[in-house]
């Protein structure tokens, strides 16, 4: 699976990343022939200097931007994790209640996790926000049937207190999950960065070499480094679409689990007490 997807990734990034390269390559040609190259000659120190002075700096944004939506994708990947646990978690707790009122709440648990995986994720990952919060309900439906559980001995009322200790956790890592699919780097930054590439690359136009392979390969290998860092920045930028998007995995883990849970009978009460 791991071979499939780097496949697929190389597929996907090869047109961007060679793109920019022939692109970068016909620029050398027409540039070689518009421009004087005797008079470049005379500024090759100052322009290289200058190109030294803007690789530094888009060097460090770029460093910068990297780390941010590398950090934002872990981010959302810890908070579905997160939500994950806590919905098995909750699960766990549920067994301990009154038959029917147990198994209405795994049913009620199991399908938020089924919407969660089959409507709410995808609609993350095209940005819809109305399918999240049609989800939302069902977290709801989920608080008032804890709320209207009956609560008989002592340890009922343990479980009872510890599951809306549970719920609220749930609703928490909900929250943060929904927040990190809507997270994005500021479209300022952005265009500094796409900006700040295409300066750098049209630079080495300004360039006097000699050999016109040399200069147009250092200018291709330039082009296409920046289209490589610009595809992964995009790609990590979205955490729930894209080549590096969050994993499903441990929501159908939470899946498999409540459904199980779901199907068979109340634990045993030496169990639940």
């Amino acid at each position: 699976m791991r071979i499939a997807r780097a496949v697929k990734t190389l597929l996907r990034m090869t047109p961007a990343v060679g793109g920019a390269a022939a692109l970068a390559m016909l620029a050398v040609l027409i540039a070689r022939d518009v421009l004087d190259q005797a008079a470049l000659r005379h500024s090759n120190d100052e322009v290289g200097n200058y190109i030294q002075a803007l690789g530094a700096i888009y060097a460090v944004l770029a460093a910068f931007v990297v780390y941010a939506v590398w950090t934002q994708l872990n981010e959302a990947r810890l908070q579905c994790d997160r939500e994950a646990n806590e919905l098995i978690d909750l699960s766990r707790v549920f067994e301990g209640f009154p038959e029917q009122c147990r198994r209405r709440l795994q049913v009620k648990l199991a399908t938020y996790v089924d919407t969660v995986i089959h409507v709410e994720w995808p609609a993350m990952a095209k940005h819809i926000e109305a399918a999240s919060m049609e989800n939302g309900g069902l977290l709801d439906d989920i608080w008032s049937e804890l709320h209207s559980a009956p609560v008989e001995t002592e340890c009922q009322r343990s479980l009872h207190a510890e599951a809306l200790t549970r719920f609220n956790d749930l609703s928490d890592a909900r929250t943060a999950r929904l927040s990190a699919a809507r997270a994005r780097i500021p479209l300022s930054l952005s265009l500094l960065l796409y900006f700040g590439g295409l300066s750098l690359v049209g630079s080495m136009l300004l360039v006097a070499i000699e050999s016109l392979w040399i200069h147009a390969l250092t200018t291709a290998s330039l082009a296409s480094a920046v289209a490589h860092l610009l595809y992964v920045v995009a790609d990590l930028d979205d955490a729930f679409a894209g080549d590096w998007q969050v994993s499903r995995e441990p929501f159908e883990r939470a899946q498999r689990f409540i459904a199980k849970r779901a199907r068979e009978p109340a634990a045993a009460p030496s169990i639940a007490a």
